[in-house]
């Protein structure tokens, strides 16, 4: 078994945050949700599973995965060509909801033990898309800016590596209003650089 697929076979039987988690246990059973292949260029790098996406197994199957396809310009079966676009997200399994009924943090288990490994496998990577803050972090480090807006402004710095976006979810639907640099200067590149590396310019 090739050492990717060995890998793979891992996290999804992994129950650290059960077995050894960081503070609570989580409060279901684990369902690892995340795409990789040793073909793919692009790597979009979220923050968890959603509610929808436990439940499905697959990830981006809600309006937020409808938006950042459109962000991308790319259809539903682009999109899940895994053999093109790598999934991998800061937590695998859907972390539980906190009292208002938002989603938990990604669990602070799976990037410490599971990314490193995954992405020394995948060095073909050329363009990863970081979603949201916690991505930001782990694949910026310093050079990211004190806030995700910042952070997604100064995008240039970062590319052509790395692009940072905010969280396709309809909870920014402000944050796009009050930011229309963001679909004018930064989604033109990012939909022609994903056409280039999906092989299809």
């Amino acid at each position: 078994m090739p050492k990717l697929d060995r890998l793979t076979a891992e996290i999804r039987a992994c129950r650290l945050c059960i077995e050894s988690p960081q503070g609570r246990a989580l409060p279901h059973e684990p369902r690892p949700v995340f795409r990789v292949s040793q073909t793919a260029r692009i790597c979009i790098a979220g923050q968890a599973p959603g509610t929808r996406v436990h439940a499905s197994g697959t990830p981006f199957t809600d309006p937020s995965g409808d938006r950042l396809r459109v962000w991308m310009g790319v259809t539903p079966d682009e999109f899940y060509d895994v053999s093109r676009i790598a999934i991998v997200p800061m937590g695998f399994c859907f972390p539980g909801l906190d009292a208002k009924g938002g989603d938990l943090p990604p669990r602070r288990e799976c990037a410490p033990r599971w990314r490193a490994p995954l992405f020394e496998m995948m060095p073909q990577i050329e363009l990863v898309l970081a979603i949201g803050q916690y991505a930001q972090a782990w694949h910026l480090g310093p050079s990211r800016r004190k806030s995700l807006t910042e952070t997604v402004a100064a995008w240039e710095a970062f590319y052509p590596r790395c692009i940072p976006l905010p969280h396709p979810s309809w909870r920014n639907n402000a944050w796009l209003g009050k930011n229309p640099w963001f679909e004018e200067e930064l989604l033109p590149v990012l939909k022609r650089d994903v056409r280039r590396l999906l092989g299809a310019e």
